[in-house]
């Protein structure tokens, strides 16, 4: 199978929680051979673990991110192609007065140039970008 998702740091994070939301967690099971992470949103993971003290929850945490994220989820860079369609749309938003976090530009040009449907909690902080396909997977509708 081919990748056709690309999860947002707020979905890998709801597998995290106690309770993971069913639907979100269903998804990522069904969807599995085809999922990917941005580099930005491994940043994030990584450096959310980091700034917590030594305890059972960051110990769980860096299991999680190395020994399920990162030999089982491609993890795709923010690359030359990336950083084009990143500055090509960053300068039509700043045009007609929008200007979304610059790490959400490179997760967004990172689903785009790779033809990704990206998966997100924050669907309005990505619905700016052009031609940007964007799914909740909390939203069983939307699957």
């Amino acid at each position: 199978m081919s990748l056709r998702f690309l999860l947002d740091t707020n979905v890998l994070s709801e597998l995290l929680r106690p309770a993971p939301n069913p639907v979100v967690l269903e998804n990522f099971q069904l969807y599995q051979a085809e999922i990917s992470i941005a580099s930005i949103a491994w940043h994030e993971l990584l450096f959310g673990c980091y700034r917590l003290a030594p305890s059972k929850k960051r110990i769980t945490i860096e299991a999680f991110l190395f020994d399920v994220v990162a030999p089982s989820i491609p993890i795709l860079p923010y690359d030359k192609n990336a950083a084009n369609w990143h500055a090509i749309e960053r300068a039509h938003l700043k045009e007609i007065g929008k200007t979304p976090a610059f790490a959400d530009g490179q997760i967004a040009a990172i689903a785009k140039v790779n033809d990704l449907t990206l998966v997100t909690f924050n669907t309005s902080d990505f619905e700016n970008f052009e031609e940007l396909q964007l799914q909740d997977w909390r939203n069983a509708s939307e699957n």
